[in-house]
């Protein structure tokens, strides 16, 4: 991938930029299966008598949450992160509506680390 000075970014670079981005994706996609499972399968499972829809959105959740865990380690410890942050980062996936309020933010920091990546890289072209 290119930054925007033309220059490629290099393999660490490109770590850093991709473990915060997957970390975004699968957080509203996360998101998205809490919401399913609070607002979908458990009023089909109490109100309409059908525990299979907890079973499956349950499931698919889970496997989620712990990708979404999976990917909050890698990016502390590549990153560096306080215990703090990821704490926050965290919290954010148990609360409904967490990952979608995080996301944000997680956006802002990709920009900046991929401005920043570019702002190093930049050489001005001398003239006269």
């Amino acid at each position: 991938m290119f930054g925007e000075t033309g220059r490629k970014y290099t393999s660490t670079e490109m770590r850093e930029v991709k473990a915060i981005q997957q970390l975004r994706h699968i957080g509203l996609v996360e998101g998205t299966s809490t919401l399913l499972l609070l607002f979908v399968a458990m009023p089909l499972k109490y109100a309409a008598g059908m525990p299979m829809a907890v079973s499956i959105v349950g499931m698919i959740h889970g496997i989620l949450f712990t990708l979404y865990c999976v990917g909050l380690v890698r990016v502390s410890l590549m990153q560096k992160r306080s215990f703090g942050w990821s704490t926050i980062v965290f919290i954010a996936a148990i609360i409904p509506f967490g990952p979608f309020v995080l996301d944000r933010g997680l956006r802002r920091e990709e920009e900046t680390l991929r401005k920043s990546i570019d702002v190093k890289t930049f050489v001005p072209i001398k003239t006269g």
